[in-house]
């Protein structure tokens, strides 16, 4: 990778962000794809592939914890069909790659959106919010659209050759899949949308964790996509559902998680947390126990109690319980039905920020 490049570029990993560094290439800039990730989303592991396969320097860069906070505190501009802040995503997206322009010695940043794709984030006015509110209207060009929008100061003084652009919009596919053609790109990517948010078994279990109290950090959220998930008031309960799962939540608990597996018998490990904290005489923990030992077979088959071990805070007792799925022991499984009260209670969609007026 080279210390300096002509474009910084929002880059997904997606045909549109490809197409829109190759846009720039194919004007003589050098370009490097910024790769943001974050427990939502990113797949960093592919950079090497990236690189290979459509010659494209990419680097990857954390937002996770920035991420975390806004969704916490509520998106300014809302949410999307699920827990997706879609603006709100893109607008921290371009201002922090604004802050790696002075790094890298580029003098532009370029966006793979393509006018009217998608319904939230990329409407004209929407657009134009997400430039403005970023800070990055004279750096930002988006090449795939660019000639269905108003030169940008990056186009009017040559940074970039508006008159190679394009003219992209709508949300058929057709021109992108004619103009990887034209570049040789043989190997097509898989779309790279990816966002946990807007998936409904995921964006379950973010709910549930937000409307839980306490503050959220980034590790919360990588837990939310391991094992099994259970909650009982504050209490947070997962269950491995393999061995491969039960290493991951192993390396993902706390010191000051409880720990439950089976003293005697084959079966998961659960990991219990609470947002302010467990304590070793938690009246949770039986029950935690119970559910824990349900997903055992032989601890089920015994028809009888069941030895779990519970460590929390260093310190190792036995529990002898009785298997009891949730319904039994009075946890339930995360769902979406307080998604519509969470979202009436966040700022309302495409409300400016303050001190930043939407054109």
């Amino acid at each position: 990778m080279n210390e300096r490049y002509d474009a910084l570029a929002l880059f997904s990993g997606g045909l549109d962000s490809i197409l829109a560094c190759k846009v720039l290439q194919a004007q003589g800039r050098s370009v490097l794809g910024l790769h943001f990730t974050s427990p939502f989303f990113g797949r960093p592991e592919k950079i090497a592939y990236w690189r290979t396969v459509y010659g494209i320097e990419v680097a990857a860069f954390d937002i996770g914890a920035e991420y975390v906070d806004m969704l916490a505190e509520g998106p300014p501009h809302g949410y999307g069909s699920l827990l997706n802040p879609c603006l709100d995503c893109k607008i921290m997206m371009l201002a922090r790659a604004r802050e790696l322009l002075g790094r890298f010695g580029a003098g532009v940043l370029i966006s793979g959106e393509v006018l009217g794709q998608r319904p939230m984030s990329q409407r004209r006015d929407a657009l134009n919010l997400i430039r403005n509110a970023a800070g990055v209207r004279d750096v930002l060009v988006r090449p795939l659209c660019a000639k269905r929008l108003e030169p940008t100061p990056a186009e009017l003084d040559g940074r970039v050759d508006r008159e190679r652009l394009l003219a992209i919009s709508g949300r058929g596919r057709k021109e992108q899949l004619r103009l990887a053609r034209e570049f040789g790109i043989t190997e097509m990517p898989t779309p790279a949308g990816g966002c946990r948010l807007t998936e409904a078994e995921s964006a379950s279990r973010y709910l549930r964790l937000l409307q839980a109290g306490g503050r959220p950090g980034p590790e919360d959220f990588q837990l939310c996509h391991a094992g099994r998930h259970f909650w009982f008031g504050a209490h947070w309960l997962v269950v491995g559902r393999n061995q491969a799962n039960n290493e991951r939540l192993l390396g993902l608990a706390r010191d000051a998680d409880a720990l439950l597996k089976l003293k005697d018998l084959p079966g998961p490990l659960g990991v219990l947390r609470r947002p302010d904290g467990l304590a070793a005489e938690d009246a949770a923990l039986a029950s935690a126990a119970a559910l824990v030992a349900s997903y055992s077979g032989k601890a089920r088959a015994a028809g009888g109690p069941a030895a779990v071990l519970v460590k929390v805070a260093g310190q190792t007792r036995t529990l002898t319980v009785t298997p009891a799925r949730a319904e039994d022991a009075g946890w339930s499984e995360p769902d979406l039905s307080g998604l519509k009260d969470w979202k009436a209670a966040a700022p309302s969609p495409f409300a400016p920020r303050p001190g930043r007026e939407p054109e």
